[in-house]
């Protein structure tokens, strides 16, 4: 008789257990390649737009307070502290309106003028031509999680700048904030002496005739009651003005604008050309329940996402000694002297925040994560360092309390890479 032929059970368990070892195997090898290439792929764009986020941030930095067609001027002085500081304003235009006025021509004042209460150290707004304060050209804020430096009524919030805090449109909490403003040269009217021209009376200029030409604004883009700024390769004034067919008549609130003693004038809407940018951090949702930061650029009122993915943002301030050496200061130290040489805004003797006229650089800090938390990593690489936390020694967990600002602090996850980024940028006012 034939016998049948097949598997036995225990033959049939052998080879299942043999077949799930070696599918258990290949799953493995997938899920640890998977992994692999989701941290290497989340580290490479991590990087990309870290220095993305550089980039952006020291194209504007480096134009703080540059003016058309100028650079330093004046000559250095020694201060008491050590710090060497321009005799002179650093070609500051003159203001030839009140502070009052002025400070409505300019866009997302964070730093208002002081008071005769002393609730604001800041001089008071003048109330007769003055040289525009460096504190008005930049100024930066220090930030822990619950406070920032320096303090005044604006500290840094408001006008656009949000508060504090962990919900999604809050700022970052225990990052910090910067304000500057430049002239954007590339706008304006050239006066050339022909069709566009300066009618003057002695020295002083009565009136300004503008055609506009290929590539300039058309006189609609002018809006009543915008200041005016005409400057050239030596000096700037700001001033009002009223237009009436294509003639600018300017106001002689307290002076008339004199004339132009530099080559190749120009005539600026100081309410738009002035730019005023500010970068900070906010909360943002990945719409999926993790929070990252992302670095906010407002240009004159109007506030852009640049990248996400940063978490801490930090300024250093570099002045120069009288030996010639360069020091990195934080905010604060910055704003807190009061004595400067030369100044033309002064009370009882002081000038605040006039060392923000002396900072020749900027050291820029920005910490990195990868946005999307991998649980899979390992403890070692979770650790990171950062400049800020100086209470840390080299590469530490997210979670140490060591750290000034701690991810969970920020409402972040503690299972991302990071990474920081470093950056030095030279200020073009003040370095030729």
């Amino acid at each position: 008789m034939n016998r049948p032929y097949g598997f036995s059970l225990v033959e049939l368990m052998v080879a299942m257990v043999l077949g799930l070892v070696v599918a258990g195997g290949i799953v493995s090898v997938v899920l640890t390649t998977t992994g692999s290439t989701v941290t290497q792929t989340q580290l490479a764009k991590l990087q990309e737009e870290g220095r993305f986020a550089m980039t952006a941030l020291t194209t504007d930095l480096r134009m703080t307070n540059a003016q058309y067609c100028s650079n330093v001027g004046g000559q250095s002085a020694p201060l008491s502290n050590g710090v060497v500081s321009l005799d002179r304003y650093l070609r500051a235009p003159q203001v030839l309106v009140s502070g009052a006025v002025f400070q409505t021509a300019i866009s997302d004042n964070t730093t208002t003028w002081g008071s005769t209460s002393g609730t604001n150290t800041y001089p008071v707004a003048p109330v007769a031509s003055f040289a525009m304060p460096s504190f008005l050209a930049l100024r930066g804020y220090d930030c822990t999680v619950s406070a920032c430096t320096p303090q005044d009524p604006a500290d840094p919030t408001g006008k656009g700048i949000p508060q504090q805090g962990t919900t999604t449109g809050n700022r970052v909490p225990g990052t910090g904030v910067i304000t500057l403003r430049y002239l954007d040269g590339a706008r304006g009217w050239a006066l050339d002496g022909t069709t566009s021209k300066l009618t003057l009376s002695g020295s002083s200029v009565a009136g300004i005739t503008v055609v506009p030409q290929t590539g300039e604004p058309p006189l609609s883009a002018y809006a009543t009651g915008d200041l005016l700024m005409l400057a050239d390769c030596n000096s700037a004034q700001v001033f009002a003005a009223t237009l009436s067919s294509a003639t600018f008549t300017p106001s002689t609130n307290y002076s008339a604008p004199a004339r132009p003693s530099g080559v190749t004038p120009r005539l600026f809407d100081f309410n738009r050309d002035f730019q005023t940018v500010s970068y900070f951090l906010q909360v943002v949702d990945d719409n999926n329940g993790h929070k990252t930061g992302a670095l906010m650029k407002r240009v004159n009122g109007v506030s852009a996402e640049v990248v996400r993915g940063v978490e801490r943002l930090d300024f250093l301030y570099g002045v120069m000694d009288g030996s010639g050496n360069t020091s990195y200061r934080t905010a604060a130290e910055i704003d807190s002297s009061t004595a400067c040489a030369s100044s033309t805004v002064t009370v009882s003797g002081t000038d605040p925040g006039c060392m923000w006229r002396s900072v020749q650089s900027i050291e820029v800090h920005i910490l990195m994560d990868g946005q999307l938390p991998l649980y899979t990593l390992t403890p070692t690489d979770l650790q990171y360092q950062y400049y800020g936390d100086s209470a840390v020694t080299g590469l530490s967990s997210p979670d140490d309390t060591k750290r000034a600002v701690m991810p969970s602090q920020q409402g972040f996850d503690n299972h991302m890479l990071r990474r920081e980024f470093t950056a030095v940028v030279s200020i073009r006012n003040y370095n030729p």
